[in-house]
């Protein structure tokens, strides 16, 4: 079912599926999907008795910022911001957070600076806090090869050319980062529907700005985004998932994340899956968070 809720910056748009008195689950999308990710997995978590809430992201479909003054940031303080405020807003004191990209992000910032209100945690591609004060330092050729649509988004012809066809940019980046996932038009536009939010365009290319220093953040979040600079560890029970087949994220970028969690951890290879691993893999994505301890 659709809910919206309010918190102090949006009016953010949810799904909600399960018994109201269950274990709740906070499942968040990443960039550039939608809740639909998540169709074959909230069933299966509702069937052992969970609260599932699949919320949509700033700058995704019903979800809309309250005030035209409130910045259109897609920084991952704001993404942690907005999670935190979820949960209150709803009430909600402690989560099992599932994420993967920004989504994942979200969840690891939770998790990490707030670990009382996370019960536990199932991130894709294990720990997503970026390291912005080395951001500028060079990767490797060929992973900066897979970085090209966060270059691109740096310019105004890259801003420009995702106003003019997200559905194309986007669906480019389905095929490169899942590319052994056939999925078809009806799957790609029922989640492409949510790319139409008029704050889409301006949260993502600030996102992509934001993390290499290239465009300022929101001062609101001066403070959450000092204290990810220290890349904090993250101490509750965890599972990383990494698809096998990640094209933007390969699996061996995570083999060292082990350190980054002082917790109970644990990390999962999904083999034939890319990096949508809820959708590609929903087995394996509700399993991890059915094997994971409940609020």
């Amino acid at each position: 079912m659709l809910r919206t809720i309010l918190t102090p910056a949006l009016e953010i748009a949810y799904e909600e599926s399960g018994p109201p008195d269950g274990p709740p689950v906070v499942l968040l999308h990443g960039f550039p999907y939608a809740p639909r990710a998540y169709d074959a997995v909230v069933p299966r978590l509702v069937a052992a008795g969970r609260r599932c809430l699949v919320p949509y992201l700033r700058g995704y479909g019903p979800t809309r910022f309250l005030s035209p003054a409130t910045p259109r940031s897609g920084q991952q303080a704001a993404l942690g911001q907005d999670l935190l405020d979820f949960l209150d807003a709803l009430k909600i004191g402690r989560a099992v957070l599932g994420g993967y990209d920004w989504g994942g992000r979200a969840a690891c910032i939770v998790a990490a600076l707030h670990p009382g209100r996370a019960a536990a945690l199932v991130s894709g591609t294990g720990y997503n806090i970026q390291n912005i004060p080395n951001a500028a330092r060079p990767a490797p050729a060929a992973a900066e090869h897979r970085l090209w649509y966060q270059y691109y988004f740096h310019t105004p012809r890259g801003e420009a050319g995702l106003a003019a066809d997200r559905r194309g940019i986007c669906r480019l980046l389905w095929q490169l980062w899942s590319p052994t996932w056939a999925f078809d038009d009806a799957t790609f536009a029922a989640s492409a529907t949510a790319f139409d939010n008029p704050d889409f365009v301006p949260v993502v290319i600030q996102s992509y700005r934001h993390r290499f220093g290239y465009a300022p953040g929101d001062p609101a979040l001066d403070a959450m985004e000092a204290a990810l600079a220290k890349q904090p560890r993250i101490a509750v029970p965890s599972i990383n998932l990494h698809g096998l087949d990640d094209g933007v994220g390969p699996a061996a970028s995570s083999a060292g994340h082990h350190r980054c969690f002082t917790g109970p951890y644990e990390r999962r290879l999904v083999p034939r899956a890319g990096h949508n691993l809820p959708q590609e893999a929903p087995d394996a994505f509700a399993r991890a968070v059915l094997d994971l301890p409940a609020a």
